[in-house]
């Protein structure tokens, strides 16, 4: 994410504590967010919301190691009430995940080309996210992880690919974050695709590729793109 942590603070209305706040300064803007790597995420607890820093991928309370969290970075919204490592954190722990946009992929024989799918403005979005405490049995650590809610795709994602993040708007996401919120029919209605107008795709570096590479310069594209897209994810 390249916001300010502050600005993503005020946008949500949240405290930002000042452990995560130099640790989201010290991490600076980030171009290329992979799974397992801290990311922020706004909670809403009984003292009011904050921003905190979760890992990126749900480790279930009863994972025998945090390694559970690389397969559950996505909750897809279809099963989520009902999947054994998700509907806890859907009834209780709901979250919200601010992003700058998302990459998918197409594929051009051997190439991958990454896209990056944003807001045209380039406003920060909010993705619905659910998290979860796991406390670490051999050092009795606990660890904080999120996992992104995934839809089907609206007409611009689905270019791409057939999912997408769940974006919701203020009003959604305030409904979303509130902890007592119980009322399931509403929340499943949250769980939809993005009006098509909201993002556009925009062609960048391969450099996207490897998630060892960072900075500004992966959103320049390096290559024409191809008209008929082969999907690969991170989305799904």
């Amino acid at each position: 994410m390249r916001a300010n942590p502050s600005d993503v603070a005020r946008i949500f209305d949240a405290e930002l504590g000042e452990v995560e706040a130099e640790t989201l300064y010290e991490l600076g803007p980030r171009y290329n967010v992979a799974p397992t790597q801290p990311i922020p995420v706004v909670v809403e607890r009984e003292g009011g919301r904050a921003v905190e820093l979760h890992r990126w991928g749900l480790v279930p309370s009863w994972a025998k190691s945090a390694a559970a969290g690389a397969r559950m970075i996505n909750a897809r919204a279809e099963t989520i009430a009902t999947s054994p490592a998700f509907r806890a954190s859907f009834q209780r722990r709901r979250c919200v995940i601010p992003a700058d946009g998302f990459y998918e992929w197409r594929r051009e024989g051997t190439r991958k080309q990454p896209f990056l799918i944003h807001a045209p403005d380039d406003s920060l979005l909010a993705f619905a996210g659910v998290w979860a405490p796991w406390r670490d049995p051999g050092t009795g650590e606990w660890l904080l992880s999120a996992a992104v809610v995934t839809t089907a795709a609206n007409a611009t994602v689905g270019q791409l690919h057939n999912r997408m993040p769940v974006i919701l708007s203020p009003d959604e996401w305030r409904l979303w974050a509130d902890p007592d919120q119980r009322d399931t029919g509403l929340l499943e209605h949250l769980m939809r695709p993005a009006d098509d107008d909201l993002l556009e795709l925009r062609a960048v570096s391969t450099l996207v590729n490897n998630a060892n590479n960072e900075g500004a310069a992966l959103l320049v594209a390096d290559g024409e793109v191809a008209s008929s897209p082969t999907a690969l994810t991170l989305f799904d």
